[in-house]
């Protein structure tokens, strides 16, 4: 394996029918059978508005936003000011927009909702990788992500400036606790790891210093530091040397991040960037004519 396969795999952008299809749902839940007070306004009128940031953010989730209006009413125009991965501050206006009013009022809260919650997990990210700017360890994502939005999140991670861990169970082998409590030994798993699949990043889950040196000894390509003390992390990091991949887990927030990056880890995973994600406050407003 070579150090770009090992967990440093920023996902390309999510591809289109993704986006569609979550758009689909979205919207299938949110408006049902009509938008009942949107009906309220006259069909002909035209509006115009604009999405404001009530406080600073790392901004994500375009694409989301525009397939809304895309799927209600391609008379919608969108004109953006900013990019996915900006930074932004309290205040700003990130895209201005045209069309027809009941289309704009309609798509109004699924849109925000995308943008809201992708902004979010990106702003999450960025803030920890500031935390541990200058170490030379990367942040990275987990699969504690919200069900259906996955290659979402995991897209508003890598604007956030984080890096992407494996997809799911297909892309990556990751041996925990209770594979290796099946298996009987963490040699005995990555023996039948290999044999699966010899093509695919290999990483263990250990406890101890001990299993660090069974993992590194079974020839693994990552191994993952599971709640370690920092004196215990510095101690695997001098014993692997550099012979792979270290990942720390547990016990990672922002005020404990920069010490445990500071022990030599190449990579921290971080669960609550997607878990935990608090939704930005964002708003659309209609422009006076």
């Amino acid at each position: 394996m070579t150090e770009s396969d090992t967990q440093e795999r920023p996902i390309a952008m999510p591809p289109d029918e993704l986006v569609r299809e979550s758009v689909r749902l979205a919207l299938t839940e949110d408006i049902g059978s009509g938008d009942v007070t949107a009906a309220l306004i006259p069909e002909d009128a035209i509006a115009h508005g604009h999405v404001i940031a009530r406080q600073a953010a790392v901004v994500c989730g375009s694409d989301w936003f525009d397939e809304v209006f895309a799927q209600i009413d391609m008379r919608v125009t969108v004109a953006w000011h900013v990019q996915d991965g900006d930074r932004v501050d309290a205040d700003t206006r990130l895209c201005a927009l045209r069309g027809p009013a009941r289309a704009l009022l309609t798509g109004e809260r699924t849109a925000l909702n995308f943008m809201q919650l992708l902004s979010g997990t990106a702003t999450a990210t960025r803030a920890y990788v500031d935390a541990v700017a200058g170490t030379g360890t990367r942040i990275l994502d987990t699969r504690k992500t919200l069900p259906g939005l996955r290659v979402a999140q995991k897209y508003a991670v890598a604007r956030g400036g984080g890096r992407n861990h494996r997809m799911g169970l297909y892309d990556a082998v990751l041996i925990k606790e209770n594979h290796i409590m099946a298996a009987g030994t963490i040699t005995t798993a990555v023996t039948a790891a290999r044999a699966l699949a010899p093509g695919l990043m290999l990483e263990v889950e250990t406890e101890t210093l001990e299993q660090v040196d069974e993992a590194l000894a079974a020839g693994v390509d990552v191994i993952m530091l599971d709640n370690f003390a920092l004196d215990a992390m510095r101690e695997a990091v001098e014993r692997v040397a550099g012979r792979v991949k270290l990942e720390a887990s547990g016990n990672v927030n922002l005020q404990t991040v920069r010490a445990i990056a500071e022990t030599g880890v190449d990579f921290i995973s971080v669960g609550s960037i997607t878990k935990d994600v608090a939704a930005i406050d964002l708003s659309m407003r209609f422009d006076n004519p």
